[in-house]
């Protein structure tokens, strides 16, 4: 059974950081693309970044790019997103997601998790 479990999330000032962690079971993992999603209330789930099996395709959503980084540690099974310079607006559930072939779609992924909350106050 695969799993997914975010982890990281909570309340931060504008201007501060966060570091998200996921970590990965009942795959193999690095034969994934990873992905974070987000998804604010009322609104639909937001590409954020997404880093292909070996680390070689690297993509970020417009509004955090330059903000956020994503990596992965196949030995650990883990992928991260480390997030610089937040703002409110990047106030949201975080989720991480696995797939063989998709890489910013969020529909076409095979597995998620449930989600970490990350709050940005003002």
């Amino acid at each position: 059974q695969v799993q997914l479990v975010e982890s990281g999330g909570g309340l931060v000032q504008t201007g501060g950081s966060l570091r998200l962690s996921c970590a990965a079971s009942g795959l193999t993992f690095k034969e994934y693309t990873m992905g974070w999603f987000r998804q604010a209330p009322g609104k639909e789930r937001e590409f954020v970044a997404a880093m292909s099996w070996s680390g070689d395709r690297i993509f970020y959503g417009e509004s955090v790019k330059d903000r956020f980084t994503i990596s992965r540690d196949n030995a650990k099974n883990t992928v991260y997103l480390q997030m610089n310079s937040l703002k409110p607006k990047d106030t949201a559930v975080y989720y991480c997601a696995a797939d063989l072939w998709t890489m910013t779609v969020a529909g076409k992924y095979d597995y998620w998790g449930r989600g970490t909350q990350v709050t940005v106050s003002s």
